[in-house]
Formats: structure tokens, sequence, C-alpha cells
């Protein structure tokens, strides 16, 4: 069940993610890090849509954590990019096209390797020692705060990449975070959960990362960010899962299919962010190169040249 909600909330996020994005891009780059993105953002109708499935999302995901470890959950949640493709092509009357089902193909196979393969088990959130919370935390910081130095240090494509890894790396600390609630609440209850650190760090870090994400949305190109938020996240949440909740996976031979799975993810996530489904500007260099890519070839030649360019940017994170 929790990997069944993990890929409801994929879905959920895919969602959200088509209507963020298609009103983050209509703010100018002045905006990039400023609270006052929010305020326009918020006087959006697209926008209040999209935050209306993060919320949902979110719980089904905290649920979703709470039923399984976030080795297992937060793999899947990488099927948000392909159910974003799809949902984008579907809203906005584009067809996706043979690299397109090639990629979800590749993907779909990749995440079966990665959980059949590793088949994470156990771990305790609530065991995990004051030090080993202290570091973890530390490093995640220091990832964090390095990539968003980063971005802000460069420009376009490359200003979108390291907001991606960021906001990736942010989201999957969130999860780890919810994890440790989750598992807090079944053992104390209410008591429990309003006690513990993790609850109001979740208060406090889930904010800042939707705001990071905000900017990432309206940094750049769509092909530069999605690969590091994609992957980001869940690498972060199950490392974590592994390292410092002591969740067990199958070691010996299976580690060999582990590692095809990944490649498989790897693949198949740069493959499907080059889609012109995705693609916002002319940046991609493949909006052209086939019809059945459906309407993708002609509107992405430039920023703003005409509705159907701004439906397909408005495709995610």
């Amino acid at each position: 069940m929790g990997a069944v909600l993990a890929v409801v909330a994929a879905a959920l996020n895919a969602a959200a993610s088509v209507l963020q994005r298609k009103a983050a891009r209509e703010e100018p780059a002045e905006r990039e890090f400023s609270i006052g993105l929010l305020f326009d953002l918020v006087r959006q109708r697209s926008w209040l849509g999209g935050i209306g499935c993060v919320i949902v999302g979110f719980l089904v995901q905290a649920v979703a954590l709470t039923l399984a470890g976030v080795a297992v959950v937060q793999p899947l949640l990488v099927a948000e990019l392909p159910f974003t493709v799809l949902l984008a092509a579907w809203t906005f009357g584009a067809r996706p096209g043979r690299q397109e089902w090639t990629a979800i193909a590749v993907l779909a196979a990749g995440l079966a390797l990665v959980v059949v393969a590793l088949a994470p088990h156990g771990g305790d959130p609530v065991g995990v020692p004051g030090w080993m919370w202290a570091i973890g935390s530390g490093v995640v910081a220091l990832v964090v705060g390095g990539t968003v130095a980063a971005g802000r240090a460069t420009h376009d494509a490359a200003r979108a990449g390291w907001l991606g890894v960021g906001t990736g790396t942010a989201f999957g600390y969130v999860a780890v975070l919810v994890a440790a609630v989750g598992a807090i609440a079944q053992r104390e209850g209410v008591t429990g959960v309003l006690t513990a650190w993790q609850t109001w760090a979740v208060i406090v870090v889930g904010p800042l990362s939707f705001f990071l994400l905000q900017t990432a949305l309206q940094a750049g190109s769509l092909v530069a960010s999605q690969p590091g938020f994609t992957l980001a996240n869940p690498l972060l949440a199950t490392a974590w899962g592994v390292v410092v909740y002591d969740e067990q996976v199958r070691g010996g031979a299976w580690y060999a299919m582990a590692a095809a799975g990944g490649a498989a993810l790897l693949l198949g996530t740069f493959v499907l962010v080059r889609s012109p489904l995705l693609s916002d500007s002319g940046d991609s260099g493949d909006s052209g190169d086939s019809g059945d890519g459906g309407d993708g070839g002609e509107g992405n030649t430039g920023s703003d040249t005409g509705d159907g360019d701004d439906d397909r940017s408005a495709a995610a994170r």
C-alpha cells in the first residue's frame, strides 16, 4: 500500500508541476529569490490549483512514508516525470512520440529493477541518535547551501540546473523528516508528534523547500532543472534510509541488478527531460526534430511565441 500511495503522490506532484510552472514562467527574472515572487503567484488561479495538488500529494506521501520506508517510497516518486509529460500532453493537446514512450518504458523498468533488487525493509527512524541527525542534517545543509550559492552565481541553464539539485535535496530531507514524524506518531501518538523536533523542522524546512522550488521553476529551462530535482530527491532519501535509518537491503548479486536499474533511471530521465513537451525555450535543441513529438516542434523557438509554448512549458520541476 505504501508503494501504491507513492505512485499516487507522484501523479499529484505532476499535476502540481504543470500548474505551477505555467504560473512561474510568466514572472520576470528580477523576481528570483524574492518573496514578491510568491505574492505575484498567489494571485494566479493555476498556481493556486497547483498548491492544492501539492498539499494533497504531500499528505498522501506522508502516509506512504509511514507505511513503507523512505528507501521504498522516494525512488517511486521518480514516476512524477513521466506523469508530468503525459499530463502536459493530455492537457495541452500535444502527442507523446517515440522518444517519450521509450523513455517512460526505460524509467518504469529502472524503477522496478531498483525496488525489486534492493527490497528495502525495516529501519528505525525513532532510534537514530542525536549526533547522527546532526551530522546528516549538516551535510544536507551544506549541499543545499552550496547549490543555491552556485545557482546565484550563474545564469540561465546553469542556474536552473544548480537550483534543481538543491530543490531535490531539500525535498528529500523533508521526506526523511516526515518518515520520522510518522514513526513517532505510531509509537507515541499525538503527544509524541507535538514534542518531536522533527515535526517543527518539517514546518520550517518544508516552506523553505517550497520557496526554493518556485525559484527553480522560474529560473530557466526545464531541461536544465528537471534532472537535478528528479534524481537528487530519491538519492538523498534512499541514502538516508539505508545509512541513517538502518533500512536493510539485499546485497551480493542484487547490487548489480540495482545498478542496472539506476542506470536505466538516469538514462530515462535525461532522455525524457529533452522531450519537446517539457521544453519551454529554444535551448533544448530538439523541439523540431520529429513530427511524433506532437505540436512541440513549432512553439519552442522563442520564449513567448504563443499559447502553445506557454502550455508546454507548464510541465514541472
